[in-house]
Formats: structure tokens, sequence, C-alpha cells
């Protein structure tokens, strides 16, 4: 039920203490125009330049994520989150951190 008046870069609707206005300067719409330009050419490029690597027969492949347990890189230690509860909730720490 909002009526946009493109010519006075207004949107009017009624609200539930009357009607609600939301009004833009001629700078801020150029500026969103100017962003929405850049926007899709940049799309355009992107799209060319994919199409140009199917030419030479490259193959754009998203970098694969495997799913799965966390190993860490090198020795750790269980501390329990929770000494007098027996849960076997533990934050697994670096084996080799100091004390301090």
């Amino acid at each position: 039920m909002a009526v946009p008046n493109y010519t006075y870069l207004k949107l009017k609707m009624l609200g539930p203490n009357g009607v609600i206005k939301i009004e833009s300067s001629y700078e801020h719409a150029y500026d969103c125009d100017v962003q929405c330009i850049e926007y899709a050419e940049a799309l355009v490029e992107a799209e060319t330049l994919i199409v140009d690597l199917d030419r030479l027969g490259i193959q754009l492949t998203k970098p694969k994520h495997r799913v799965g347990t966390f190993e860490p890189a090198e020795a750790v230690k269980l501390v329990p989150v929770d000494p007098t509860c027996p849960d076997d909730r533990a934050l697994r720490i670096s084996a080799t951190l100091d004390i301090k």
C-alpha cells in the first residue's frame, strides 16, 4: 500500500499514526545509480571472464571443504570445563603452551 513518486523521490505509506513519508535527495539517488551501474559492469566482466576461461579449457572450481572431525596440527591436552562435573566436556589446548 506504498505510493512511490519517482519525480520527487518520495515514498508515502499508511502507518499506525498517520502517513509515513520517506524522502531522499537527488545526490543520493545519483550515488545509488552509479553503484548499481558499477555492480552490473562487474557482473558482466565476471561472466565474460568465465566464458573466456571455458573457451581456454580452464575450469574454475570452488575449494572443497571437508566435513568431518577437526584434526589439530600439534599435540593437544584436554582441560575439563568443570572439574566437579564428570560429563566429559573439555577444552582442547596446545600441549606446548606455557603455564603463564
